[in-house]
């Protein structure tokens, strides 16, 4: 279950999303459940093109973060696959994420 406030931006994220070269997006967290609330975060996994941090890999990043926190109205945590190690924070996300754009 995907919160209406994030389904009703859905073409503009992905727009956003294939600009700043990613290539899978995950929400995961309360934004996919039934506790989302006005007080909530977003949390996004995503997955970039490019494999490694590329030349303006940062930069890109936090671009990302700022537009998607401008657009959906809210505080945005994003989360970049390669860096999950955490066995329990892994199963925590695989529990709720949803995908967004594959």
């Amino acid at each position: 279950m995907l919160h209406s406030s994030l389904q009703a931006k859905l073409p503009q994220l992905i727009a956003l999303l294939k600009n700043h070269k990613v290539k899978r997006a995950y929400a995961f967290g309360s934004v996919c459940t039934d506790r989302f609330t006005t007080q909530s975060d977003i949390d996004l996994l995503i997955d970039f093109e490019i494999s490694e941090p590329f030349d303006g890999y940062a930069e890109n990043f936090w671009n990302l973060e700022e537009e998607l926190q401008k657009l959906l109205n809210r505080s945005v945590d994003l989360v970049p696959q390669h860096t999950l190690r955490n066995p329990y924070f892994i199963s925590s996300v695989n529990r709720t994420r949803i995908p967004l754009y594959e």
